[in-house]
């Protein structure tokens, strides 16, 4: 039973009292994944911090810039740094760890975010068997957003003794049964390389490629759905020449050629970054549960940002892996329309917050 948990894990471990939450909603609970929700107590930082010795309260006396009360909406403001405590904590045991990520709503609004916790030298990991608080570290880098107590930013991943990833010959032997990957190019090889390569589409006639955000936007409501004005927060972008030009500091939206998809014995986390791929961030998000583009793959969306220097990036160009991993067990509970999942299907899709009509 080694392996990530799934939907009936997490079940139990709020009804054992090893995930312990104020305000537990069950449908926090995603298919291999758990949504981590902000708290009231907030704070302004002078800057980030880990705490591989002591605790994050112990560490955090001294960073304090301004304490906040998010039982009242709060607007974050463009690169300021945030530390907000998560509603959850954890009384974890028997052999359990787990890794973190934020949602993909957030990677889509370009909010950096990341877990700390007590007594740890790694930014969004839990220790095994841990124990206490846990606190997520944010910065919008490229809106003003108003955060409320209840806002879920992020997700956590628990895993019982040890990862399972699979090897490139076993995801080969996975898609010759059952598909796992969509693609125009029918060289497997090269698209299951070091795991699922993912490239970018460029080519779309009389289509947007990609979405660039703006800067001096209106503030961003995120407990808003299907509100905000598109034109208001990014420029689109059209097919040229089959390349685009990723401007320092710009942030993009794009979607990648190939169609997705995670079956329900699996699950899936995007590389963030891979400096063997090119100087560039792609996609903030990690995880992708199992049920994940069922049946005929859905496309991944990329959020990409230079590090240093303008990149051009070509069409057709890998830019992203995703890493396969067994559950341990088939999840009963899968991504999809009867968890009111946002992303299934996705083509070029913004975040959940902007209108579907435009």
């Amino acid at each position: 039973m080694i392996g990530s948990l799934t939907h009936s894990d997490y079940v139990k471990l709020f009804k054992n009292k090893q995930i312990i939450s104020r305000d537990f909603n069950i449908n926090q609970i995603q298919p291999s994944s758990l949504d981590l929700s902000i708290s009231e107590e907030c704070y302004e930082i002078k800057y980030s911090f880990l705490s591989s010795n002591s605790t994050v309260r112990n560490n955090l006396e001294n960073l304090i810039k301004k304490k906040i009360n998010l039982n009242k909406k709060y607007i974050f403001e463009v690169n300021k740094t945030y530390l907000v405590k998560l509603n959850e904590k954890l009384n974890l045991k028997n052999n359990i760890f787990g890794n973190c990520n934020p949602k993909s709503t957030t990677g889509r609004l370009d909010i950096f975010c990341r877990i700390i916790v007590d007594y740890s030298d790694e930014y969004e990991k839990i220790p095994l068997n841990y124990k206490g608080e846990i606190f997520l570290e944010i910065t919008s880098r490229s809106f003003n957003i108003e955060f409320k107590k209840g806002d879920r930013l992020t997700q956590l991943r628990l895993i019982y003794n040890k990862h399972r990833y699979l090897s490139d010959h076993e995801l080969k032997k996975i898609n010759a049964k059952d598909k796992i990957v969509f693609n125009h190019n029918s060289n497997i090889n090269k698209v299951i390389d070091n795991g699922l390569r993912v490239s970018v589409d460029l080519i779309r006639d009389n289509s947007i490629i990609a979405y660039c955000a703006k800067k001096n936007t209106p503030v961003l409501k995120f407990n808003k759905i299907n509100m905000h004005k598109i034109s208001d927060y990014w420029f689109s972008m059209s097919a040229n020449k089959k390349h685009i030009l990723i401007k320092k500091n710009k942030f993009y939206i794009l979607k990648s050629k190939e169609k997705i998809r995670i079956p329900n014995f699996l699950a899936g986390e995007m590389i963030p970054y891979d400096t063997g791929i090119g100087d560039f961030r792609a996609h903030y998000a990690g995880f992708f549960d199992p049920g994940f583009g069922e049946k005929k793959g859905s496309y991944a969306v990329l959020e990409v940002k230079t590090n240093e220097l303008p990149f051009l990036i070509e069409d057709g160009q890998t830019i992203a892996r995703i890493k396969y991993e067994k559950l341990n067990k088939i999840s009963k509970v899968v991504y999809g329309k009867d968890i009111y999942s946002n992303y299934q299907n996705q083509g070029l899709k913004l975040s959940k917050h902007f209108r579907k009509d435009e």
